[in-house]
């Protein structure tokens, strides 16, 4: 026996610190809910998880990329919405002009809306000051977009870009171009139908017109749908990311709350031998009688 070291405290003294370590590391995963608070936890676990929260983040960024476009498309759609509206009423209006019963003044009139619809369309699509913009971008003009639709470098999307200005030149057949149909300062390749004879040619030409936009429209839509379809790969992907991302970091609350219970109770059997082992030393009295 001996009283200058006391082997049997210092035992009890460091399995003692031990479960006090244990058990504030548990209470600490407990109220944080996440079983890696430092490298220390879990080093590679770690590192594993701050990888999938950057691609976490990135695809949320790319999803409101998508989004931003699918808004730009239904935008551009409506305003094409709007454009077949004239289209059909151009058209409407060379039907009543192609009639032997008017008289050219009743065609004049006519004229004077078919211009106004020529140039409706080609206030939303042409010029600086065009109607037809989503967040200042022009959505007529031939203005291709490219975005980040990834979480990853090098995953974009380029679309081109809708060209309906007086400028175009898309031939729609009968060597009529798109510009000649909306446009009202052409001279000789004017569309009217100031004439009966204009009439029933425009009446044709109105016709290629309203098919081309549905050309356009349709290339849209199909643009729309695989914006869509990439949108939910990105909502799909960063879900099953964000649940191996949990698996890893996470706490499991069960089996931590076992293990704090655990350390508790140590800790109270801890503190009761650490007073037995310190009485130790006084039983060498006894030796003295």
């Amino acid at each position: 026996m001996n009283i200058t070291n006391n082997i049997a405290a210092f035992n009890v003294w460091k399995n003692y610190n031990q479960n006090v370590n244990g058990l504030r590391e548990s209470m600490g995963k407990l109220s944080s809910g996440s079983r890696i608070n430092n490298a220390g936890d879990d080093a590679s676990g770690l590192a594993m998880s701050e990888r999938m929260r950057a691609q976490i983040r990135n695809t949320a960024a790319a999803a409101s990329n998508v989004e931003n476009k699918l808004n730009y498309l239904q935008t551009a759609d409506a305003w094409m919405q709007k454009i077949q509206d004239m289209l059909g009423r151009m058209g409407e209006l060379s039907v009543m002009a192609n009639d032997g019963t008017k008289s050219d003044t009743d065609r004049a009139s006519l004229q004077q809306e078919f211009a106004q619809m020529q140039d409706e369309i080609a206030r939303i699509t042409t010029g600086a000051d065009a109607a037809g913009k989503f967040n200042g971008i022009a959505l007529f003009q031939g203005t291709s977009i490219t975005q980040q639709v990834g979480a990853d470098g090098g995953q974009i999307f380029t679309s081109a870009g809708i060209d309906l200005t007086t400028a175009n030149a898309d031939d729609l057949g009968n060597g009529v171009t798109w510009g000649d149909l909306i446009d009202t300062n052409l001279g000789s390749g004017a569309i009217d139908i100031s004439l009966q004879a204009n009439a029933a040619i425009a009446v044709g030409e109105v016709q290629l017109g309203v098919d081309y936009i549905s050309s356009q429209r349709a290339n849209l839509g199909a643009e729309m749908q695989r914006m869509e379809q990439t949108l939910q790969g990105l909502q799909n992907y960063k879900e099953n990311i964000a649940s191996a991302e949990s698996r890893i970091r996470d706490v499991d609350v069960a089996k931590e709350t076992t293990e704090m219970t655990k350390y508790q109770i140590l800790q109270q059997v801890g503190t009761a031998m650490l007073a037995q082992a310190n009485q130790l030393p006084s039983q060498v009295m006894q030796l003295f009688g």
